[in-house]
């Protein structure tokens, strides 16, 4: 093999990247604009949820009821071509509600099996609704199976669909009779997606669209095996040098102790963990996919330092006292340090 002929795999590598990375980014504005044609004004939300999927992780929707998150979840499954499943959270539910459960069986000769019934965890886009409503147990079920992608169930191993993804919610209103989420526990979710009010546009869209004779439904765009080729692409998107030392600078600057800016560190009670900057360095790549580049910028680290760390840290109490809150102190790093 020639000189010639080693150099140039690396440019073929590189053009294939951009000519599927050109490809992806036109079928995702066509998943987008499907997404938006039942999804009114939450344009951010979708975005960060598509990211979220993207970039292979779990998504936590935090947001008052009525927001559309349900029909976010239930929208995105249909345009991705993905099999999706709700569970309703309550103080009840067990994990075999979740996982599943094996039932005794009689065969037409007498003998006698155990027969394992899936739960609906086996789904490839799974809503867990109002999640902090069940029991810590209920809870760590789901949570270990999101990152194990698999449950063990009298010492049998049940894989998860591939690709397997949760988008859950919580209310952030109603606190009574429910069990939060442990730090650790929080950290397995990629991302905390913020779910607000519509604004005024966007409200009168949905009061004229949603309450007419026809309904606006979603098609499928997507399919899993296209989804997984994404998935596989964000991975291959180039990072600059300044991108990562900037994830670099941020997640740790966002630790006690380990910060430069004493003004800032101060407050901050327990800051995130490497994992975090993994997260970051996904979720950049993701969006610079969604959004039709083919690398990520300092402004897409800016864009999901909120989302990304916000569940991965938490502020001092003479903090709160003093109105300072997570969000308000990672503005504050990402001004210093970006």
């Amino acid at each position: 093999m020639s000189d010639q002929s080693l150099d140039a795999a690396p440019q073929t590598d590189n053009a294939d990247i951009v000519a599927r990375a050109d490809k992806a980014a036109e079928t995702l504005q066509n998943v987008k604009t499907a997404i938006g044609k039942v999804i009114y004004g939450q344009h951010e939300v979708i975005d960060q949820a598509l990211t979220t999927v993207l970039a292979g992780g779990h998504g936590l929707l935090v947001g008052v009821p009525g927001l559309a998150k349900t029909k976010l979840v239930d929208t995105m499954g249909i345009v991705l071509g993905l099999q999706a499943g709700r569970i309703q959270f309550t103080p009840d539910l067990m994990p075999s509600d979740i996982l599943g459960s094996e039932v005794l069986e009689q065969g037409d000769d007498g003998s006698r099996n155990f027969r394992f019934i899936k739960g609906p965890i086996f789904a490839q886009l799974l809503m867990a609704d109002e999640i902090n409503r069940a029991s810590p147990r209920t809870q760590s079920a789901l949570l270990q199976a999101m990152q194990e992608y698999h449950v063990t169930i009298a010492g049998q191993r049940f894989d998860l669909p591939a690709p397997f993804h949760v988008l859950a919610t919580q209310n952030p209103l109603e606190q009574e009779g429910t069990y939060p989420l442990p730090e650790a526990q929080l950290d397995r979710f990629l991302m905390q997606i913020d779910v607000l009010y519509p604004e005024l546009d966007a409200e009168r869209q949905i009061l004229l669209e949603t309450t007419g004779s026809q309904d606006a439904k979603a098609e499928a765009v997507l399919n899993p095996e296209s989804l997984r080729d994404m998935q596989m692409l964000v991975r291959s998107i180039p990072v600059g040098e300044k991108v990562v030392d900037s994830i670099l600078a941020l997640t740790r600057a966002a630790r006690p102790q380990e910060g430069e800016n004493d003004d800032l560190t101060r407050h901050v009670a327990w800051g995130p963990g490497p994992r975090a900057g993994q997260a970051l360095m996904l979720t950049v790549r993701a969006k610079a996919l969604l959004d039709g580049r083919l690398s990520p910028s300092l402004d897409d680290v800016a864009a999901l330092a909120e989302p990304v760390l916000q569940h991965r840290m938490a502020v001092t109490f003479a903090a709160r006292a003093d109105g300072i809150t997570v969000k308000k102190l990672i503005a504050q790093l990402v001004e210093a340090h970006l």
